[in-house]
Formats: structure tokens, C-alpha cells, sequence
């Protein structure tokens, strides 16, 4: 075995292309342009769906607060207001028990406001979105 001091030489590097200092090659010849195709701006637009989203986000947050803030005074109240919880409304029924009891037409009501807000605000804005899509939709088919 023997030590060759020296290291490899490195490998020729890859072809390289003809520069412009070479006036004797050909240049390069240019790729294909892509067939134009005329651009039809879409019937929707962003913005509509933009607009959905905040409708839908505020039928969300009013359905919300309407449940889970009944929810969270009736918790207040039970934690630092035990008197008024402990008092009675009338034959012996006390108040904690009263509001424990309308909990559950609270949440009725959160439904209904949801679903009214959906009619009211959701549904009109997302059925004309859904129609401009559709239109666009048939637009591309004919191309």
C-alpha cells in the first residue's frame, strides 16, 4: 500500500452554455410561447366571501354569548352572590333554582337566534355566491 500525497484531481466540469463571447455558435433558440387564451374575470368576487365569513362569524358569537353568558352569570351569581341564590321567589322556590330552570329556554332562544340570523344574513349571502359560482361555472364549460 502506498500514500499518495496528492489528491484527486476533481472531474471536467458539465457543459456549459455557449455564452455571447462565442460569436460563431448559433444563439439559443427561444421556447414556445403557451397559446393565448383570453382571461375572463370570474362573476364572484373575494370580497362576497369575505362578507360571509363576517356574517357567519356574527351569527356564531351572537348564538354564543346568548347561551354562555346566561350560562356565566347564572355560575357568577351562584359563586359570589349566595344570598340571592338562597332567597326564594315565591312558595319556597329559591332563585338559584328558578335560573337553573331557564337555562334551557335560554339555549332555545341562542337556537332561535342562530337560525334566524342564518335566514336573515347567512343563507341570502351564500345562495348568491353559490348562483355567481354556478354561472361562472357554465362560462368555463363553454369555453
Amino acid at each position: 500500500m502506498s500514500y499518495d500525497p496528492y489528491p484527486p484531481t476533481p472531474p471536467p466540469p458539465p457543459y456549459e452554455p455557449p455564452y455571447l463571447t462565442y460569436p460563431w455558435q448559433p444563439p439559443a433558440p427561444e421556447p414556445p410561447r403557451p397559446r393565448h387564451v383570453p382571461h375572463r374575470e370570474p362573476v364572484g368576487h373575494h370580497s362576497d366571501l369575505r362578507v360571509l365569513r363576517g356574517a357567519y362569524r356574527l351569527q356564531r358569537r351572537t348564538a354564543t354569548l346568548t347561551a354562555l353568558g346566561y350560562f356565566t352569570l347564572f355560575l357568577v351569581l351562584s359563586a359570589f352572590a349566595p344570598s340571592v341564590m338562597t332567597s326564594t321567589v315565591a312558595d319556597g322556590v329559591p332563585t338559584g333554582l328558578l335560573l337553573a330552570l331557564l337555562q334551557l329556554p335560554v339555549t332555545w332562544l341562542a337556537i332561535a337566534l342562530y337560525e334566524h340570523t342564518a335566514r336573515r344574513h347567512v343563507d341570502p349571502l351564500a345562495d348568491r355566491i353559490r348562483r355567481t359560482a354556478e354561472l361562472d361555472a357554465r362560462r368555463g364549460a363553454v369555453r
